[in-house]
């Protein structure tokens, strides 16, 4: 795809994935209008620093998923669409579900609704492989049963099902991406990696929740290489794609591999009092890409030890960013 002809929608823009994605755009030359909710700070998220340097292909809208107004004035003279909004926050989904259900379901039908009106080239829908829950088989495959063991998997399901229904039924050209967690520069410490990398470089002990479960850890430029892939190819339109690595690992080992990669003496320490609910638990984590190789001809690039050097790189640089005090995982 020549991006440099194309006017490219983000919504979810000021997050992780969805400002190394707007990077990436950038880089390819495309004209890019960034999502962001709105909020009193006119906080644009980590899109601050790419706005000041892309002034000329960079616009920054600010707004509420929810809105249907604001939905369509972001969607107006956009060809391509990458819809990364949501309420990502298992637990805040146990204690808000109505809250996660209003953005990650009736905002994906917003801009399902939106996407028709405008006539759009494509519409790059974001899953979770929480949608999956705790793997019955291994390696995961797109017609894995989906199990919502949490509000926000729940959310992703139905959001998911929207956006095809409207492949399925008005023909918009829609394909289904489900990222496998994505690490990297960057993301917020609510997420493991960065939870356990900022604890090693401030404190002398680590304190984790389980240390058993696995998960498919995809460095975030991989991930994002896989958004503008499925972006560009016909043949994933009406389709679900997984983008993963095929690789396993514990919480627990990635921790060890943190400390070694770190370079301090470090405990590890484990609370048992964070471990989510029982039924809520996802155990098991790991993505078959074989769908995405034949497809798209996507594979991940980035290996596991050096994408933790660069995040760790990152976090080290920007570690009075990360309020060390504040985390624990």
């Amino acid at each position: 795809m020549n991006w440099k002809k194309k006017r490219v929608l983000v919504t979810g823009a000021g997050g992780f994935i969805g400002s190394h994605l707007v990077e990436r755009l950038l880089e390819e030359g495309a004209w890019v209008r960034g999502f962001v909710r709105y909020n009193s700070r006119s906080d644009e998220g980590f899109l601050t620093g790419l706005a000041r340097s892309h002034t000329n292909r960079l616009e920054i809208l600010s707004g509420d998923l929810c809105a249907q107004e604001t939905v369509r004035e972001a969607l107006r003279g956009v060809t391509v669409v990458f819809h990364l909004a949501a309420l990502v926050g298992i637990p805040y989904s146990y204690l808000h579900p109505a809250e996660v259900v209003e953005t990650n379901v009736v905002g994906t039908l917003n801009v399902l609704l939106a996407a028709r009106e405008e006539g759009v080239e494509k519409l790059v829908h974001t899953s979770s492989s929480e949608v999956y829950g705790s793997a019955l088989q291994v390696p995961i495959v797109e017609d894995h049963p989906l199990q919502p063991q949490s509000p926000y998997s729940a959310t992703k399901i139905g959001a998911d099902a929207l956006a095809l229904s409207f492949h399925y039924t008005y023909d918009l050209p829609v394909a289904v991406i489900r990222p496998f967690n994505a690490y990297g520069p960057r993301q917020s410490a609510r997420a493991v990696i960065p939870a356990i990398i900022v604890q090693a470089l401030s404190r002398d002990t680590v304190c984790l929740g389980a240390t058993h479960p696995t998960r498919d850890f995809t460095y975030v430029r991989d991930t994002a290489e896989a958004f503008l892939a499925v972006a560009a190819s016909d043949r994933s339109t009406g389709e679900v794609i997984q983008a993963g690595t095929g690789l396993e690992i514990s919480i627990g080992d990635i921790a060890q591999e943190i400390i070694q990669l770190v370079g301090r003496s470090v405990r590890l320490e484990t609370k048992t009092e964070r471990v989510r609910p029982t039924k809520s638990e996802v155990t098991r984590l790991v993505a078959s890409n074989q769908k995405a190789r034949d497809l798209l001809g996507w594979i991940p690039k980035v290996p596991l030890q050096e994408g933790l050097r660069q995040t760790i790189d990152y976090i080290r640089d920007h570690l009075e960013d990360y309020e060390p005090d504040r985390y624990t995982v």
